[in-house]
């Protein structure tokens, strides 16, 4: 994440990425990463905390990531514990590029 645009602990988080035409080929796949990060700032998580991506579905990617800003957000459906059920989104030029539904296991068990 490049920069965080707004954070609600324990319901939702935006950020932003940032796509230089120097910084050579963006792999899609990272969308999803991108989105489990957003999601384990959403969740709450603080510096340190870790957390695990468990599982993706309904994820949607493009074929290519070219230059460009891209706002990430992701929305808390439902969490027990550490565990959270996260609606992920990706927006470039205010059009959805990416989104998946995940699974995080954020902060500590204990």
């Amino acid at each position: 994440m490049d920069k965080v645009i707004s954070r609600e602990p324990g319901v939702s988080a935006t950020a932003e990425i940032v796509v230089t035409a120097g910084s050579g080929p963006f792999p899609p796949i990272l969308l999803i990463e991108s989105m489990a990060q957003v999601g384990g700032i959403a969740a709450g998580q603080v510096a340190g905390a870790g957390g695990v991506l468990a599982a993706v579905s309904q994820g949607l990617i493009p074929a290519a990531v070219g230059p460009g800003k891209y706002l990430v957000s992701a929305r808390i459906v439902k969490s027990f514990g550490t565990l959270h059920m996260v609606e992920g989104e990706v927006l470039g030029e205010g059009i959805s590029i990416a989104s998946a539904i995940l699974t995080l296991a954020v902060g500590s068990p204990g």
